[in-house]
């Protein structure tokens, strides 16, 4: 189950890659050059040894489900697309990235399921949200 689209993102300096790297099908996400942590959310610094020498690389945009709850009631979301499903990721790179499952049932969701990126359009159509479906 999907819901196109998606509300906009607020967007800033610091996110826009992130934000804009799904309308180039691409995941992008940051490390650190200092002490090469790779992480999710954009920063401008980074959260671990809070240096301001990161980079932009492009993500695999595989990864494994962290951890997921099914919401049957979500104030706002459209009712024929319950029940949604809302997990954290975690990317094959190692950061862990909270989003929601797509075109998936949800009784066949689990912990260690591995997941791909895919990503639906903004509701402005200026960028595109990542999303995840089991592979």
């Amino acid at each position: 189950m999907t819901w196109e689209p998606r509300p906009s993102p607020v967007v800033t300096p610091e996110n826009e890659p992130y934000w804009t790297g799904g309308l180039d099908g691409e995941l992008r996400i940051q490390r650190c050059r200092d002490c090469d942590l790779v992480y999710v959310y954009p920063r401008a610094h980074c959260p671990d040894c809070l240096g301001d020498g990161v980079e932009w690389f492009v993500a695999s945009g595989r990864g494994t489900v962290y951890s997921y709850t099914v919401a049957h009631q979500v104030a706002g979301w459209p009712e024929a697309e319950l029940p949604l499903v809302n997990a954290y990721v975690e990317l094959d790179e190692g950061p862990r990235l909270m989003t929601n499952l797509v075109d998936c049932d949800p009784a066949d969701v689990a912990v260690g399921v591995s997941v791909e990126v895919r990503f639906e359009p903004s509701e402005d159509g200026a960028f595109a949200v990542p999303v995840f479906t089991p592979v």
